[in-house]
């Protein structure tokens, strides 16, 4: 039965079916939006994923399940993260070097300043380059547990651009470190914190990764205020997928990263349904990966949260396919 046909010439005024006034006319005023270019027009971007360390077996075995999905994709690399104050140093060190020793990955280990003389955390350095390892994900770290706020170790290196030019002392490492386009927490202000990314590559680093976001263009008008603050290495935008949103936001809220309302309503009526959840959380960041990529980002770095779903999803829409052996 067509529901869009016209009532017949015959039938009663008061039965025939007519369209809301002006429907089209609406339709046909607002401005045309141009689809965004498919993946196969544009270059396959370079991806990286990062992974925690875990603190179980259970999530030992996820770990690797993880590894083992994502590997296929030959990321540019890996990073492993760090535990405030270092509480994870065994288990990210172990986890490195299992990487190194068991995939043909790369992978890059977090340092961090926090709770460590310079000596402490040099040591640790020269373990990664014995093992092999030569990428450092180079950060200041966050206070212990407990603490109020961060404060350098008396002997340590005080800020991350003090331990990146103590690891270029150690070895050449790669280096990266991260970046803020909605300011870090911590910092007097938005040009205070870009002023410290400067010093960061100046000392050393190679590449900066930005803490994730969700608004596109604060990102792209980071660029052009880092482009204009002389640094031109790559700031590779940090692409966290959300599948559960409640506990994003809410450390959102620690770190500084704007939640949109637009994303409370995507969620909205989830918390019990997470196989929507899921299919919402690749909708979004779909959209997200697909933007950047159309202005132009060729890079991204992806948190995984150890889950290989989501991030297998985001690299196969941004055109990555994996490696066929032989």
């Amino acid at each position: 039965m067509n529901h869009f046909a016209e009532a017949s010439p015959g039938a009663p005024a008061a039965h025939r079916t007519a369209p809301a006034a002006g429907t089209l006319q609406r339709w046909l005023t607002g401005p045309r939006v141009a689809s965004l270019p498919q993946g196969s027009a544009m270059p396959v971007p370079a991806l990286s994923f990062e992974f925690f360390p875990p603190r179980t077996e259970a999530l030992e075995q996820q770990l690797w399940a993880c590894v083992r999905r994502l590997e296929p994709l030959a990321p540019r690399f890996v990073s492993v993260t760090y535990g405030a104050g270092g509480s994870t140093q065994e288990r990210t060190h172990a986890t490195v070097a299992r990487l190194a020793r068991e995939t043909a990955l790369t992978p890059a280990a977090h340092l961090t300043c926090v709770g460590a003389s310079a000596g402490e955390v040099d040591d640790v350095a020269r373990r990664y380059w014995d093992a092999g390892v030569r990428h450092i994900v180079a950060l200041r770290g966050d206070a212990p547990g407990g603490e109020a706020g961060y404060v350098p170790h008396p002997d340590g290196y005080a800020y991350a651009a003090d331990l990146v030019a103590g690891l270029k002392r150690i070895g050449d490492f790669e280096i990266s470190v991260a970046a803020y386009p909605e300011t870090h927490p911590a910092a007097h202000s938005p040009e205070a914190d870009l002023d410290n990314l400067k010093r960061k590559i100046d000392a050393g680093a190679t590449r900066a990764i930005t803490q994730y976001f969700f608004d596109t263009d604060v990102y792209l008008r980071f660029l052009d205020k880092a482009l204009a603050a002389g640094i031109t290495v790559p700031i590779v935008p940090g692409i966290l997928p959300v599948s559960n949103f409640n506990q994003v936001r809410k450390f959102s809220a620690m770190c500084g990263t704007n939640v949109p309302d637009w994303m409370g309503h995507l969620f909205e009526g989830l918390d019990d349904d997470p196989d929507t959840r899921r299919m919402v959380a690749a909708a979004m960041a779909a959209e997200q990966v697909r933007l950047l990529q159309a202005n132009g980002v060729d890079e991204f770095h992806i948190y995984t949260l150890n889950r290989a779903d989501l991030s297998y999803a985001i690299a196969h829409i941004l055109g990555v396919r994996p490696l066929k052996e032989g």
